[in-house]
């Protein structure tokens, strides 16, 4: 098993930033790829950042040039630097990560995080 801490939310105002942090432990070997989802009230959960272990990263294109996604190996590690928030990102933002296990064949098994609220408002 692999748990998921997440941490850093809260409230900001619109422009402002904030970083969260989500430390792995457990049977962390084999994680291939970390990221952050978050799921709004009444939407469905959807991407917002991924890293792989060797930093490739992906984004959705509504946080492209806003928020970064960054990765300490050694301290299994994710952070999401959020920057220039909007109203719009508003959400509970959730940790994941991705470790491939076989059982016969390949597969992808996904660990989630409690999840943290991000509440962007004047």
């Amino acid at each position: 098993q692999v748990q998921l801490v997440e941490s850093g939310g809260g409230l900001v105002q619109p422009g402002g930033s904030l970083r969260l942090s989500c430390a792995a432990s457990g049977s962390v070997s084999g994680i291939n790829a970390m990221g952050w989802y978050r799921q709004a009230p009444g939407k469905q959960r959807e991407l917002v950042a991924a890293i792989t272990s060797n930093s490739a990263t992906n984004y959705a294109d509504s946080v492209k040039g806003r928020f970064t996604i960054s990765r300490d190996n050694a301290k299994n590690t994710v952070y999401l630097q959020m920057n220039s928030l909007k109203p719009e990102d508003t959400a509970v933002y959730y940790c994941n990560a991705a470790r491939r296990e076989y059982s016969g064949y390949y597969y992808t098994r996904n660990f989630w995080g409690q999840g943290t609220q991000v509440t962007v408002s004047s």
